[in-house]
């Protein structure tokens, strides 16, 4: 006994309790807290098979998934792989998962015993069979050239640094890639481009003659007009626009610097076969440089290179510099009404860009999505002369942003998960039209944006853009509440795109447009901009009172009539997770009228019995619950309702008689039970509901929905997200009974947002381990051995909703800075600590000590008048 004791005492020093940060190599394996450590210390559960450090570089075979984007806020990506490769090349503004380019830097070692190698890790042993292409032997690929034996990849959002060793060379070789992501900034966050820097070091007692260069097919060519231009420094792959415009215009740069002094090899060996690649290496392997000047047709390739010398003990570094520009796209979803503006109101137009605190670009007028940045850049030149100009100062700024960051004291797993998915604003989930508004799809499929529209109710959850680019995020509320906003309140979920009005011919979804209401609070106490309140306020208040009449016709302050939801489904009765939401938009609606001056109330009698109903009639003495109701409302009957659900069945009809509608959840734990309250936090409001039960309701879903394992779990529905021996949080378990035959769908999988977002509640209520403990969990599944750690996936990569992730830093500090009052809150669940912050006028970091707070500013200006230091 003495000795178990004093072994789980040692596993949470080490940090499988979730009790201690890990900061070394020590396992960073806690799965599920303390009830994982008493499995597996009683032989029950294997040990967990990860031995990384979280926040730690990759390795072996936690390198293996590894592909971290790089590109521009709404312009577009590729991926730098663990290995060095490049990959998910999606330029042509939509995904483009699969699509590995032949492109790749390679060093020549000349002299007594020369050699060259690609400047690359080992290929992932997964891709040598099982894509695409593979059963005939990866044809077109360059898997087949020599490798350096090993690397890691270490992850500084948004730099990513390669380290590249091998016994052979006598040189080691590091790998920095990066795009710009400057908080505040999201054009110059936005511009087409990325970079490598390629950094040598001569580890030998002798000088190195070498020669480095960049090498690649023309992988934008996709039929006539394809070429390679001519470009200082570098050259041009393009493909020019067709007859009838079968593809659109596709340029992208690949150059250096003017003093590397390149030579450029603007056309490869034309040939059948493996003839290109073939010849381009052989030039490569005997350490010599080509000059073929442009071709008029048929180049299949280029290349540059770059001749040095290196004496023992000296570095040098190679700048390889990426620009694209793609400026139209067949990208169309124009959703509207009879006369292309149904209930289009003109309160709509009185908020301009300027209001959101956007830079006035043209107005839009076309039915096709154009990216931004062909209104700021008129060609693939304008974009190269930029980047090449303010490049330093860009990497400056981005710099300021990692040290922020970075230096935070938080534990390794929190900064892990928020870093992580910050690289979803760098992925093509989000998109920027021409007029500078952000639209964003819910995630990627592997080809075309999955679930359009910047989803109300998926956005919810992601906390990040709304802090680091809070003019983007006005710009989305702008969106709901004018274009998807009918004249009597009800709005889509789905915005157009390019964004126009929408037709009103499905149900609204509650927690999206409840939501919408408590963001526009939140939106105005991070802006400080009252003239922007002023002016949305009237949209608002007309899209509460309509979520009223529409779920709460009886004035009881719960949603009763069925309401839509983040499920794709509809919920029949009051239940909590949609209620919440309601009493958080109520609050807002109550603290902006204030503020207004209007009469609000309606609306604080409505919060009252809404509260007195969630808490008295909806608890069961450790959880909230739905209570089902169909029969007595103003709906009509759920067999005949619309639904994403399709149509009641016979079998169904005898479900619905027993049980009630389908897809509900009745008595069970539901992870998103109290989500409306977490929001209510996130927006700067006071918990509309009793903390202890709040508390008690989160305490619960650790005990019953966190699993250590699911190997012995039944998900008929999408298990990928987490199954087998891995850990993660269930949407809804029925611990005490009562589940339904058919409850809402997606209720048996698990999904990052949701673990997040629970992580991130839980440690404001002062709960730290248990949210560690979910925050772990997930972070174990994309350790890089079978998940991209850069890449959380819902429904589709890279998923909006994982962006809750940043919650977690106000979840463990409370920190919050209101433009309003221009004060900053601090509610510290770790004692002291320094944190990264992110305001509208600047970025830099709070450090918190001995009970007092003090701002260092990193960019911008921060006004600070009173720092209010609270307690639980």
């Amino acid at each position: 006994m003495d000795n178990y004791k004093s072994r789980r005492s040692f596993l949470k020093k080490v940090g499988l309790g979730g009790l201690a940060t890990v900061t070394s190599g020590v396992a960073g394996a806690v799965v599920a807290g303390e009830k994982n450590i008493d499995s597996v210390l009683s032989g029950k559960e294997e040990t967990p098979r990860t031995s990384r450090a979280y926040n730690s570089a990759y390795r072996d075979e936690h390198l293996s998934r590894v592909a971290f984007p790089i590109g521009g806020l709404g312009a577009g990506m590729f991926c730098l792989e663990g290995s060095g490769a490049v990959s998910h090349m999606s330029i042509n503004n939509h995904p483009e998962i699969f699509f590995e380019p032949n492109i790749f830097a390679a060093i020549a070692i000349k002299g007594a015993q020369p050699m060259a190698k690609v400047l690359e890790g080992p290929v992932p042993e997964w891709k040598i069979f099982g894509q695409r292409g593979t059963g005939n032997g990866a044809s077109g690929t360059n898997y087949g050239l020599p490798r350096f034996d090993n690397a890691s990849f270490l992850a500084r959002f948004p730099f990513g640094t390669i380290e590249l060793k091998d016994n052979e060379m006598p040189m080691d070789v590091a790998i920095n890639g990066w795009s710009p992501f400057i908080p505040g900034d999201e054009d110059n966050s936005g511009i087409p481009v990325g970079a490598l820097e390629y950094t040598f070091a001569n580890r030998s007692s002798k000088t190195v003659e070498a020669v480095f260069s960049y090498n690649a097919k023309n992988f934008v060519a996709r039929g006539e007009k394809a070429g390679i231009r001519k470009l200082e420094n570098g050259f041009i792959l393009s493909q020019g626009q067709g007859k009838d415009k079968p593809f659109t215009q596709t340029d992208f740069a690949i150059y250096t610097t003017a003093n590397e002094q390149p030579v450029v090899d603007y056309c490869w060996f034309r040939g059948g076969w493996f003839d290109p690649v073939t010849m381009i290496w052989n030039t490569i392997a005997d350490g010599k440089v080509s000059n073929t000047p442009p071709v008029a047709a048929d180049a299949p390739g280029a290349s540059l290179f770059v001749p040095f010398k290196l004496a023992p003990g000296a570095k040098k570094i190679i700048r390889v510099m990426m620009a694209w520009y793609v400026p139209e796209s067949d990208l169309s979803i124009q959703d509207k009404g009879p006369d292309g503006k149904e209930n289009c109101h003109s309160a709509a137009c009185c908020i301009t860009p300027a209001d959101s605190g956007l830079e006035e670009y043209p107005k839009f007028t076309g039915n096709k999505y154009k990216p931004w940045y062909a209104a700021k850049f008129k060609n693939l030149e304008a974009v190269v002369d930029y980047w090449t100009r303010e490049y330093d100062s860009l990497k400056h700024k981005s710099t300021l942003f990692k040290e922020a960051f970075y230096s935070s004291t938080l534990p390794a797993e929190v900064l892990e998960a928020v870093a992580a998915n910050l690289t979803i604003l760098k992925s093509p989930t989000v998109l920027r039209q021409y007029d500078g508004r952000m639209w964003a799809w819910e995630g990627c499929g592997d080809d075309n944006g999955c679930c359009h529209g910047t989803c109300t109710h998926v956005w919810n959850y992601a906390q990040a853009v709304c802090h680091l680019f809070p003019g983007l995020e006005r710009g989305l509320r702008n969106t709901e509440f004018c274009e998807d906003q009918s004249a009597q309140g009800h709005q889509t979920f789905r915005a157009n795109m390019p964004i126009s009005p929408v037709k009103h011919d499905f149900h609204a979804a509650a927690d999206g447009q409840l939501g919408g209401i408590m963001k526009v609070h939140r939106e105005w106490r991070i802006s400080g901009n009252h003239t922007w309140l002023k002016k949305i306020y009237p949209l608002v208040k007309r899209s509460l009172d309509y979520c009223i009449e529409t779920w709460d016709p009886g004035k009881k302050g719960v949603l009763e009539e069925p309401h839509h939801n983040t499920y794709d489904i509809e919920f029949w009765g009051p239940d909590p997770m949609c209620t919440t939401f309601y009493l958080g938009a109520l609050q807002s609606i109550i603290a902006m009228g204030q503020f207004l001056k209007e009469d609000i109330t309606g609306y604080s009698s409505l919060l009252k019995k809404g509260k007195m109903f969630l808490e008295t009639r909806l608890f069961n003495g450790e959880f909230f619950f739905q209570q089902i109701q169909w029969e007595g409302l103003k709906a009509q009957n759920p067999a005949r309702a619309q639904s994403f659900g399709g149509n009641y069945s016979q079998e169904a009809i005898e479900i619905l008689k027993k049980e009630g509608p389908k897809y509900q959840y009745g008595k069970g734990c539901l992870s998103d039970g109290v989500l409306g309250s977490w929001i209510a936090a996130m927006c700067g409001l006071e918990d509309p509901v009793d903390k202890r039960k709040i508390t008690g309701h989160l305490l619960s879903v650790h005990k019953y929905n966190l699993k250590a394992t699911l190997k012995d779990h039944v998900n008929p529905q999408r298990p990928a997200y987490a199954m087998g021996h891995e850990g993660g949080l269930l949407l809804c378990t029925w611990p005490k009974g009562g589940k339904l035959s058919l409850p809402f769908v997606y209720s048996n999988e698990v999904w990052t947002g949701i673990e997040y977002q629970v992580a991130a509640h839980l440690m404001l209520m002062g709960a730290v381990e248990k949210g560690l403990d979910i925050v772990k969990a997930c972070r174990n599944r994309y350790d890089g051995r079978i998940r991209n750690p850069f890449n959380e996936y819902e429904c589709g990569h890279w998923y909006a909703r994982a962006m809750s992730s940043y919650g977690l830093m106000q979840g463990l500090t409370g920190l919050r800075y209101d433009a309003v009052e221009k004060k900053l809150y601090v509610l510290s669940r770790i004692g002291d600590f320094t944190c990264f912050l992110a305001t509208a006028t600047g970025f830099g970091t709070v450090r918190y000590k001995g009970g007092k707070a003090e701002v260092q500013v990193a960019s911008g200006k921060i006004e600070v008048n009173d720092v209010v230091v609270q307690t639980a």
